[in-house]
């Protein structure tokens, strides 16, 4: 039998029913933060901020600051990609993980373990972003700059030029031509901080060019992506866009 004092009295059924009702509109936060339509234009970004905050991740990543480089990598999601609170987090880990992946192989074989991770996170991308690309041909082409600028010993120059400019080429679906520059630029601010470290260092002199060099790196390719000759047809939806 049982007793009076095991019945749910009201207060109590109203308290059960309030913490069900929280939970039920948490997990609906959840799954439209994670699962939810987002669409935006990913051409709309602020280059100053991605030149500071790509100077930062650098820094981040070359002293082995995983958390750091996390949460750097999630601001950017935020800001520049309009990525909602979780997703950004979630995108944010999938390219920190690939890049310390990287960072800590010593051949192709090793390097490519990066690639699922760099996969999930170009995903994440392309799931928000009106223009159409191929987050798999991303992933790749981001291992590939990796390779060749880890490996650039046994490149000319212009294959680690040509590789930075290919990548964006894919994303924002512009003639990769119109990159070269932001390439370039992108290009001597990596091969500057490499001759430093090799030299035994780098001083805030050298960060402060390095950062200068990416913010009009990150211009140009603003310009380049939001040329008034790039054709708008390359959204979701458009009916003239061509896969290669």
């Amino acid at each position: 039998m049982v007793g009076s004092s095991d019945r749910p009295t009201p207060k109590r059924s109203t308290a059960l029913w309030l913490a069900i009702g929280a939970m039920a509109v948490v997990l609906a936060w959840i799954a439209i933060d994670l699962y939810g339509p987002r669409p935006t234009d990913i051409r709309s970004f602020d280059p100053e901020a991605v030149g500071r905050l790509e100077t930062a991740m650098w820094r981040s990543y070359y002293d082995r600051e995983k958390l750091r480089l996390f949460t750097q990598l999630a601001e950017l999601m935020r800001t520049q990609y309009r990525f909602p609170f979780l997703r950004s987090n979630v995108a944010a880990y999938q390219a920190a993980k690939a890049a310390f992946v990287f960072k800590e192989g010593l051949n192709r074989a090793d390097y490519e373990k990066a690639l699922p991770n760099l996969v999930r996170f170009y995903t994440a991308i392309r799931r928000v972003s009106n223009r159409l690309f191929d987050a798999n041909r991303a992933a790749h082409l981001e291992l590939e700059w990796w390779i060749i600028h880890r490996e650039r010993a046994s490149h000319p120059l212009i294959d680690l030029d040509q590789a930075l400019a290919d990548l964006p080429a894919e994303v924002y679906g512009v003639p990769v031509e119109l990159l070269m520059e932001h390439a370039r630029l992108r290009a001597e601010a990596m091969l500057i901080r490499d001759a430093k470290a090799e030299a035994g260092g780098l001083t805030a002199e050298d960060w402060v060019r390095i950062e200068e060099l990416l913010i009009s790196s990150w211009q140009s390719l603003w310009k380049g992506v939001n040329s008034p000759l790039i054709p708008t047809s390359n959204v979701n939806g458009g009916n003239e866009y061509k896969k290669e």
